[in-house]
């Protein structure tokens, strides 16, 4: 697909969360992702890089037959391409088409309709697929990975009282450090690098109060 074709990640508007960074999904994209297997999909080449047809269907317990015809859904909207560099003509790599994207926010979508159905759905997936991806690593990590993984790989949780300036700064300055990070090491990548996969969640906990203001006038 051209890099200039309107589904093309890059053509879409930058997201508010980070300017000139993440790229909302269209509302061909959002559609084309609103199925559970092809979000899987798209995950797995964002997370472990080029893959066939058939190498997807063996990680992910599917047929290639199923896979293809999925890709090609996604190639469709722009969200994968093929990967030219690899293969012997036999069978056709595939990989994400490069670019950050974010989803658009549910709530901006009109109740009801497809967009704002398919919305959740990717949101919903995408926060499973973290949570096994995590617990995966707990339970066989030790198994998988030698001592000097382990003891560099971290989840750690810190509890703040921030207003929302202030959790907006930290935010900003933790993307600052993620973006230093994918500009190295993102096309780069180092002889002997593992997929790394880094989560950030940074929100005002729901049942939580405000602070009082207790200082005398």
């Amino acid at each position: 697909m051209s890099e200039t074709t309107p589904n093309h990640i890059e053509a879409q508007p930058s997201s508010t969360r980070h300017p000139g960074i993440d790229h909302v999904l269209s509302t061909t994209a959002l559609k084309s992702l609103g199925h559970p297997l092809r979000i899987r999909i798209y995950d797995e080449l964002s997370s472990y890089g080029p893959l066939t047809a058939s190498g997807l269907g063996e990680r992910l317990g599917e047929s290639s037959g199923s896979t293809s015809y999925h890709l090609r859904q996604l190639e469709r909207a722009g969200l994968v391409r093929e990967d030219t560099s690899r293969g012997t003509g036999r069978e056709r790599w595939w990989e994400r088409t490069p670019g950050s994207v974010a989803v658009p926010d549910p709530q901006d979508l009109p109740p009801g309709s497809a967009e704002r159905l398919a919305a959740k759905l990717v949101e919903d997936e995408w926060l499973t697929i973290r949570d096994r991806n995590y617990r995966d690593f707990v339970s066989d990590g030790p198994h998988v990975f030698g001592k000097e993984w382990l003891e560099v790989a971290t989840s750690d949780t810190v509890n703040l009282r921030l207003t929302v300036e202030q959790l907006a700064e930290l935010v900003a300055e933790i993307d600052a450090v993620f973006q230093k990070f994918g500009e190295r090491y993102k096309r780069t990548p180092t002889p002997g690098s593992m997929p790394v996969q880094i989560h950030l969640n940074a929100f005002p906990l729901v049942r939580g109060e405000a602070t009082e203001d207790t200082r005398k006038e």
